[in-house]
Formats: C-alpha cells, structure tokens, sequence
C-alpha cells in the first residue's frame, strides 16, 4: 500500500494542475483556431466558412500595418534589449562593490505590470506634462519631444518603454551567463597575453550563445503578445500607428464584432510563437540527448 501510494502521489498532485492546464490553455486555442473557420461575428457561432477569415485578414489594411509595426517594435526591442542587457552585464561583471544595490536597480522594472509602465511614460513623453513641459519650465523653450503624438515616430515611445521595462531581465540572463564561463580558459588566455576587451569579443560572448537565443526568444514571444503596454502608452494610435497584432485582434473580437477575423489573427500570432519556440526546444533537446 505504502509502496503504491509513494508512486500514485506525484500523479495525483500534479494531475489537478496538468487537467486544468489541458482545458483553460489548449482546450480555448482549439476552440479559437474553431472560431478562426466559422462565421463568428458578435458571439460565437458554428456555420463554417473555411478559410475565408485569412483571406479577408490579409486583404485588411489594419492588420498589414499592424505586421509592419510589429517588425519596426520587434526588430529595435530584441536588438536594443541584447545589447543593453549584455553591456551591463559585463560592467555588473567587473565585481564592482555596488553590484548588490545595482542588481536590483536594473531588474525593478521588470516587477511591474506593462500597464504601469505604459501609464508612466505616457505622463513622462506628453508634451503637456510630461519632458518637454518640463525643459520649458527650466528655460529651454526650444526643446521638443513629441514622438508620442507623431504617426511616424510613436512606434519609438512604445520601444522606449519596453526596453526600459525589459533590458535589466536581459542583464540578469547574460549575467548568469558570464558567471557560468569556466575561469580556467579565461585565465589561460590571461596567460597567453590576451586584452580584457579581446577575451569577451573572442571567448567569453562567443560561449554564450545558448543564451542569446534564450534572451531572443523571450524577447520576440514579449514582442508578439504586447498588448497591455500598447493600450496604456498610446491607446494604438496617433491613428494606427502603434497599432500591434494582440491590439488588432483586441478591437476586431469585441469592439468591432468581427469575431471570427480577431480569432484567425489569434491563430496567426500564435503560429509566430510557435515558429520561434518549436526551433529553440528542438535545438535544446538536440543539445542534450538526456532529456
């Protein structure tokens, strides 16, 4: 009995969790690429219509703008939070005596909600109240920055944001990185001449690459999936343009009744997802035949 119970156990703790997980995740993501086929407008109906959802989302302005922004916000957020991220890093590296007290300093950000940081920027960039009211107030009437309410340059105050929020979650990855380098090649290459800078460019950065790519694939999944940072900074305007795909499904599923392109655009983003994770799990269970 004892010995049925100790093997019975863990499956009974983690069956609850692992059924609630099969219904709530996958059960509403088969029930949404359902939707993405039927003629779902205000509430969900079943008359199936194929494919026609697609054909009519990518004939929509909206959504190619949406794709746009999405590769201009992408694009700037992995690159800019990489390299960020790994400088500090490195600086936090050099066994400074204030890493403890700058540690969590980066990484605060990161513990608020992206509705809290969107909402805090949004009062920082406002013309109105925000830097540029300020530097008026000091004297410096020629000052202006008012990306925020600009359509070519909003796009920007959205990266802004999201990689003050993200980059020091980026640094405590890297970081991590750094301290897992064996020190006997760096001290061996300390022996043979080698420059501190030479070190990371020819050995230390080229060790981590496991975790670029894991920093790339949080970041990108974060890219995807914005939403709530969008709706508090920029509301998806000036217009559309800060407009993302998790905001376009947002306003075609319930603002504008259109439920069955909000959920075929749900199916896209979650193909993008799924594009950028099943490479990265295959690499890693290629990397260790262990698991």
């Amino acid at each position: 009995m004892k010995d049925w119970f100790q093997a019975w156990l863990p499956r009974l703790v983690l069956g609850p969790g692992f059924l609630l997980i099969l219904f709530f995740v996958y059960g509403f993501i088969i029930y949404t690429g359902y939707l993405s086929v039927s003629d779902s407008k205000m509430l969900p109906s079943y008359g199936f219509v194929g494919l026609d959802n697609y054909e009519r989302l990518w004939q929509l302005r909206h959504w190619t703008g949406s794709l746009k922004n999405l590769a201009i916000f992408g694009a700037l957020y992995i690159v800019i939070c990489s390299v960020l991220g790994l400088f500090l890093a490195i600086m936090l590296d050099q066994k400074i005596r204030a890493e403890g007290l700058l540690r969590p300093i980066y990484l605060y950000p990161m513990a608020l909600s992206f509705i809290v940081t969107g909402t805090a920027w949004k009062w920082f960039l406002d013309p109105g109240i925000g830097l540029e009211h300020t530097m008026h107030q000091w004297g410096w009437e020629s000052f202006e920055f008012n990306w925020i309410k600009s359509r070519t340059h909003a796009i920007y105050t959205v990266v802004i944001a999201a990689v003050w929020q993200s980059s020091g979650f980026v640094m405590a990855m890297f970081l991590a990185g750094l301290r897992g380098v064996d020190p006997d090649i760096i001290r061996a290459a300390e022996i043979d001449g080698a420059s501190r800078v030479r070190i990371y460019r020819r050995i230390i950065i080229p060790l981590m690459r496991p975790v670029f790519l894991s920093a790339f694939v949080v970041l990108a999944h974060l890219a995807i999936k914005s939403y709530d940072l969008v709706v508090a900074l920029t509301g998806g305007g000036p217009g559309k343009a800060t407009e993302l795909p998790a905001t376009f499904m947002y306003s075609y599923t319930f603002s504008r009744n259109l439920m069955g392109i909000g959920a075929s655009s749900a199916i896209i983003m979650l193909i993008m997802i799924f594009s950028i994770i099943v490479p990265y799990l295959y690499a890693e269970l290629r990397a260790d035949p262990r698991r």
